[in-house]
């Protein structure tokens, strides 16, 4: 009895610890900077990649992990260039680039000394992770990590608990405590060898709950985030946590995500919880896969980027898009064409995103609104019926505009914010917008 009451009382003080976080003041400065960036490159890309069947391939194949090691035979990026992909990034207007260092495979795309299963045992053997840091150093992008907390080829990870890789041939006991361990000498290299990282990405936590919708999504295992977290803020204060979990955030996180929907939204029926008071981040793919899929051509199309970034931006969001470059390391070229037009968009348009914060009025059927210090921008992507827009807000109007016009909006003052005329004003492009200034 008396063993049992020392349990509960170190369990209470864990949580009680966890409970605690407080961010560092380079993390708080990191937040706002990460909220005015708004807008990055994600990045799936691994011996995945060289099957060509998006990044579940193991799990959805059912492949034995003594065979999908062979990939390690197979994969070799002989066409992979740090500074193409970071000059793609830069060129779309984007601010920062999420790799993936490691997926649910377990596969490590850099020189770990924690594992065998890494791109520097391929034929390609050089280190990617080292030429990214470089080059987004370089190019003045903010590089960030993804990270997955499972993996289905290790036989310490608790996969016996786990909803996914049932059939990659395990069958040594798991060890909690011995992954723990790895994961935290993996985070350690990673945070202590590329420079400075702008945030640690986790995915996977869902393995080990009920599916997104259930009524319980407890965790059967205790993931001891409070050790994982506070390693990552004592290496690197400014970097950000957050976590895929699909949940509320967890305390000792920094940023909460949304994944294939934007905050409000849950077409992908993944995205069950509600947006926080943290900075928020929405994860959406070009096309239909994450990781390189030589048949999945359902590529989004410009407008449909835009107006998602302008979408992202009037929630209060950062939008990261994905690409999932092929195996030989070449981003494709219907994701860079894309880009390139989302950019000279952005170079234009992009102060109605970089640095503004959700807008005084809620998300839209026709649009959104962002906000700055000086303006509020009116994004209209759907003609609207009625003649007259009014914008809340106790301001000093002194203009209202269409952005990248000479145009002017008649308006008038009202108790409490403008009335804009909007009688003449047609939409023209995936976002037409109203600039509202103001003293």
């Amino acid at each position: 009895m008396k063993n049992y009451f020392l349990s509960i009382l170190c369990l209470f003080i864990l949580s009680a610890q966890a409970q605690t976080y407080t961010p560092s003041k380079e993390n708080i400065k990191a937040r706002t900077a990460f909220q005015d960036n708004k807008f990055g490159m994600f990045i799936h890309w691994g011996a995945f990649s060289a099957l060509g069947d998006g990044e579940w391939v193991m799990n959805n194949k059912e492949i034995n992990k003594d065979d999908y090691k062979k990939l390690s035979k197979v994969f070799n990026p002989v066409d992979f260039d740090a500074a193409k992909w970071v000059s793609t990034a830069k060129n779309a207007g984007m601010k920062y680039i999420v790799l993936i260092t490691r997926h649910h495979d377990g596969f490590s795309n850099w020189d770990t000394k924690q594992s065998d299963w890494k791109i520097t045992n391929t034929h390609y053997k050089q280190d990617p992770l080292k030429l990214l840091a470089a080059e987004c150093k370089k190019q003045g992008i903010k590089l960030g990590f993804y990270y997955s907390l499972l993996d289905w080829t290790r036989d310490d990870y608790p996969y016996e608990t786990g909803r996914t890789g049932k059939k990659s041939g395990r069958t040594a006991k798991s060890n909690y405590d011995s992954y723990l361990k790895f994961m935290k000498a993996q985070l350690t290299e990673l945070l202590t060898n590329y420079g400075d990282i702008s945030c640690i990405w986790f995915d996977g936590h869902w393995d080990q709950t009920n599916p997104e919708g259930s009524k319980d999504r407890s965790s059967r295992i205790d993931w001891k985030y409070n050790e994982i977290y506070s390693l990552i803020h004592k290496l690197q204060p400014a970097c950000m946590i957050g976590n895929n979990h699909h949940l509320d955030p967890i305390p000792g996180e920094d940023f909460q995500m949304f994944e294939q929907d934007l905050p409000g939204q849950n077409s992908s029926g993944l995205s069950f919880q509600t947006a926080s008071a943290l900075p928020i981040e929405s994860c959406i793919t070009m096309n239909d896969s994450w990781g390189f899929k030589i048949n999945d051509r359902n590529y989004k199309s410009y407008t449909n980027i835009i107006q998602t970034l302008a979408g992202a931006a009037g929630r209060n969001s950062n939008l990261l898009l994905n690409v999932g470059p092929m195996a030989n390391g070449e981003i494709q070229v219907e994701c860079r064409d894309t880009l390139a037009l989302v950019g000279k968009w952005v170079k234009k348009y992009g102060t109605s995103i970089y640095g503004t914060r959700g807008g005084p009025l809620s998300p839209q059927l026709w649009g959104v609104t962002t906000q700055d210090a000086k303006h509020v921008y009116v994004h209209l992507m759907k003609q609207r019926s009625q003649s007259g827009l009014f914008i809340p807000g106790n301001f000093k109007f002194k203009k209202v505009g269409i952005m990248g016009t000479v145009s002017s909006l008649p308006f008038s003052i009202r108790q409490n914010g403008v009335l804009i005329d909007t009688r003449g004003l047609s939409l023209t492009g995936p976002d037409t917008i109203i600039a509202i200034d103001f003293q």
